[in-house]
């Protein structure tokens, strides 16, 4: 598997969140295939989709189209200068780790949209523990 680097790690509880950077773009794709319909709509607004396509050029989310049209443009975005090598992508991977499990939730091509789903979901975490 290509190099990996963890980018953030904050420990919560009982529960770590970290953001992992990866070039594995198998591992990027089964993560993708994981997330939830939150994590999507962070994903397309950090793709700024409703910036870069009219309405009517993006697929419905609930469609069957979407999801392949979303891991297109996370591609295109993840691609790294193709003038050093056209086949190599970065891809941002936040994950959270407990005793009981470990746990993909969000993929970016870029650092600020990673550690801001990170640091989102360390708050949510955080007030859950606040009696």
């Amino acid at each position: 598997m290509p190099q990996q680097e963890v980018f953030f790690e904050q420990k919560t509880g009982d529960r770590r969140i970290e953001v992992l950077k990866t070039y594995d773009r198998s591992y990027a794709r089964e993560v993708f295939n994981r997330i939830d319909g939150e994590a999507r709509e962070s994903l397309a607004e950090a793709l700024e989709l409703r910036k870069n396509y009219a309405p009517e050029d993006i697929p419905d989310p609930d469609g069957s189209d979407y999801d392949d049209f979303l891991w297109e443009e996370l591609c295109e975005a993840a691609r790294e200068d193709v003038r050093n090598d056209p086949s190599l992508y970065s891809f941002f991977v936040v994950s959270e780790a407990s005793l009981a499990k470990n746990e993909d939730l969000y993929i970016s091509p870029d650092w600020p949209s990673a550690e801001a789903y990170a640091k989102k979901r360390i708050a949510g975490l955080q007030s859950a523990l606040v009696p």
